[in-house]
């Protein structure tokens, strides 16, 4: 797992380059944002458990069907490994904004994860709204901890949705 400046470092040592203004300022931003991102990850761990709750709550009232019988996520076991994923999403998700990077989500949740997925019969779809549901609540939580600037909060979120999401081909 790389964070964003082990990410930049090592693109601009593969081109042999010294760092330049571009580099120099995603620099800054990472670290002008680094106590957000820690404190996002404080509030993020002591709530995790509510924002699972919450947003397992908010897809199964907009998709009954996946709860009813013949559903994915009906039957106990089925039920509870929805909230299982939902937790893994939201745990590294978590990595990702304190790493400013997306090479954890890459790495540890995303590569063959929808081919898993459909092996098993697990719809995306479903999948990808609790991811976005998870944001909204999570960016909620944030915005009441007093966390005022959340926007780094959407890209790990944003990105599994992007690469979880139906493709064309």
């Amino acid at each position: 797992m790389r964070d964003a400046v082990t990410s930049l470092i090592k693109n601009y040592d593969v081109a042999g380059r010294y760092f330049d203004r571009n580099a120099i300022e995603s620099l800054k931003s990472y670290f002008e944002s680094g106590t957000q991102r820690v404190q996002a990850a404080k509030a993020i761990n002591a709530n995790a458990a509510a924002i699972v709750k919450q947003t397992g709550s908010k897809l199964f009232d907009e998709q009954p069907e996946l709860i009813r019988p013949g559903g994915n996520a009906y039957t106990t076991r089925r039920y509870a490994a929805c909230l299982r994923d939902l937790d893994y999403y939201l745990r590294y998700a978590t990595y990702a904004i304190v790493a400013g990077s997306m090479d954890v989500l890459d790495e540890r949740v995303l590569q063959g994860l929808r081919e898993t997925y459909n092996s098993l019969g697990v719809p995306i779809g479903p999948t990808v709204r609790g991811i976005q549901i998870m944001k909204e609540i999570v960016k909620e939580q944030l915005g009441a901890a007093g966390i005022p600037n959340t926007s780094f909060v959407d890209e790990p979120f944003d990105y599994m949705t992007r690469e979880l999401g139906e493709k064309d081909i």
